[in-house]
């Protein structure tokens, strides 16, 4: 069944995802459970667009409470908790327009972020999800694989965390970026120059320490004056330290 009812989720994932489960007796499914490690508080899943449907689940009862042959795509992303939810679908609907636009390459790509799930039982629990191109031919994408972690140490503040990964990484993060302002986020690359600068470091300093250009690091750090409605630097570091950044 396609998805067509879940608005909180972007209107390209809809287009792409099935509310299909695993099917545990395909060959597909054994292979998989026997070449792909496991390990505790932490499930795996792999979607195919060629079947439309999920075609590897392992891991989600012990850490979700749902079995991995009921597990789907579906609830994998409407059980993200309110505050989330948005901002996940987002993410997934710039990675995956992205994805669109490359032709080589395409399975050393993949994106991180810290989120919350909705457990079987109504419980919250802490995650942190990566999510990559298993598998792709002629540049097009056949198989997504993502992981979820529980970190019970995690502390999840109101500005969403997230990384971007790949050969093209800058223009995958800014293909991110774009679409992600209008939300509580903060990249990899942004919280790396931030944590610099509440050092003490200057933004000239910076960019010598990570090889950019001090325009590039001013490009990082003076947005998130307007994303988070901060006035200052000064500002903008006390409001990290307060929302679980740095």
């Amino acid at each position: 069944m396609k998805i067509d009812n879940t608005k909180d989720i972007g209107t390209y994932s809809k287009s792409l995802l099935t509310n299909t489960p695993v099917d545990q007796s395909s060959e597909v499914y054994k292979y998989y459970k026997n070449t792909l490690p496991s390990f505790p508080n932490q499930a795996v899943y792999i979607y195919s667009f060629k079947e439309n449907r999920m075609v590897y689940a392992e891991g989600w009862e012990e850490i979700l409470g749902y079995k991995d042959d009921e597990i789907t795509m579906l609830t994998i992303v409407s059980i993200t908790t309110p505050r989330f939810l948005k901002f996940s679908g987002e993410l997934n609907d710039k990675a995956m327009v992205f994805f669109k636009g490359i032709k080589e390459g395409l399975t050393e790509y993949s994106f991180t972020l810290e989120l919350e799930k909705i457990h079987k039982d109504g419980s919250v629990v802490p995650l942190f999800s990566r999510v990559g191109v298993h598998k792709a031919t002629n540049g097009q994408i056949e198989e997504i694989i993502g992981y979820s972690e529980v970190i019970k140490t995690l502390r999840l503040g109101n500005v969403m965390q997230y990384a971007a990964y790949g050969p093209q990484v800058a223009q995958f993060e800014e293909a991110l970026n774009k679409e992600l302002f209008n939300h509580y986020a903060i990249s990899r690359k942004e919280k790396e120059a931030l944590a610099l600068a509440a050092k003490g470091y200057a933004f000239k300093e910076i960019a010598e320490e990570l090889g950019v250009s001090q325009s590039a690091i001013e490009k990082r750090i003076i947005p998130m004056y307007k994303r988070f409605g901060v006035k200052s630097l000064p500002h903008l570091i006390g409001f990290a330290y307060q929302n679980n950044i740095l």
